[in-house]
């Protein structure tokens, strides 16, 4: 079974910020997706969301170079070692912020959100902190796969806040969990299938401040080729008003005709255990 994993991304300053604080990376060669969106005054935010990337593109490279799947911190015995690894991946990227805030005082304070997926044959290794977001457009729906950690998020959790009032409030673009403020970090981490045909978005919250999830499914849907259909998220968010810098890394997975052949003819047995 093949699986071809195509991607275009585009980040875009907006129309109310000065410089862009948003970073992303793509290595279809491991698998790994990477969106981050940075805070802190000056430009520490821009250095923030650059330095969690590099770190966390050289842990996997690292690994990767000695053939090591295997996390080695505070692996779960409930996640594959691959996801393990990812979440290793972050802890390192969160350890080089923090000290860099510590060390230099113009970036004191400074942190970014993450999220970052890892695609191995049909399951993906997501790993996410803060309030940028993945999505999973699968058959004519969309389905939000991270929960927000923001002050909005947990009001409307607790039932204190209702989701158009939060999609309103001053306090929205408060996060409360994000690499580099602490010197550990909690991390949500899942492992999920995925199948021919479905397309991933990964994406910082200047889009979904001003896109609602039914023009993010409808663009996906109908825009055309990958290209399209990003440049087409970017500008609706502009049109929402470009509050904040806008990143879209959108991914399509493909099957080889001959591994949906295989598929369909293969015994129920063997498909499960593969």
């Amino acid at each position: 079974m093949t699986i071809t994993r195509l991607h275009f991304a585009q980040t875009d300053i907006g129309r109310k910020r000065s410089h862009n604080e948003d970073c992303y990376a793509a290595e279809p060669a491991l698998g790994l997706y990477v969106v981050c969106d940075g805070m802190g005054g000056g430009n520490a935010g821009e250095v923030a969301s650059h330095m969690a990337i590099d770190a966390i593109l050289a842990y996997v490279k690292a690994e990767a170079r000695r053939g090591c799947v295997a996390g080695r911190g505070m692996a779960n015995p409930n996640l594959s070692p691959l996801t393990n690894q990812l979440a290793d991946a972050l802890r390192a990227a969160n350890e080089t912020v923090y000290r860099a805030s510590w060390e230099q005082a113009k970036y004191a304070g400074m942190g970014t959100t993450v999220v970052a997926v890892r695609l191995t044959g049909r399951h993906m290794s997501v790993a996410h902190v803060g309030d940028s977001r993945l999505y999973l457009i699968r058959n004519g729906a969309i389905r939000t796969l991270t929960s927000d950690h923001s002050w909005v998020a947990e009001q409307v959790a607790k039932g204190y806040m209702t989701e158009e009032e939060a999609e309103r409030s001053p306090r929205r673009n408060i996060v409360t969990r994000a690499l580099g403020i602490e010197s550990s970090v909690d991390i949500d981490l899942a492992e999920i299938p995925i199948a021919h045909g479905d397309h991933l978005l990964l994406c910082s919250d200047g889009l979904t401040r001003g896109v609602r999830c039914r023009d993010i499914l409808k663009t996906v849907e109908t825009a055309g080729d990958l290209c399209d259909k990003t440049h087409k998220l970017v500008s609706l968010a502009n049109e929402a008003g470009g509050d904040d810098n806008i990143t879209v890394l959108l991914l399509s997975v493909q099957e080889s005709a001959a591994g949906r052949l295989w598929h369909r003819l293969a015994p129920p047995w063997l498909l499960k255990a593969s």
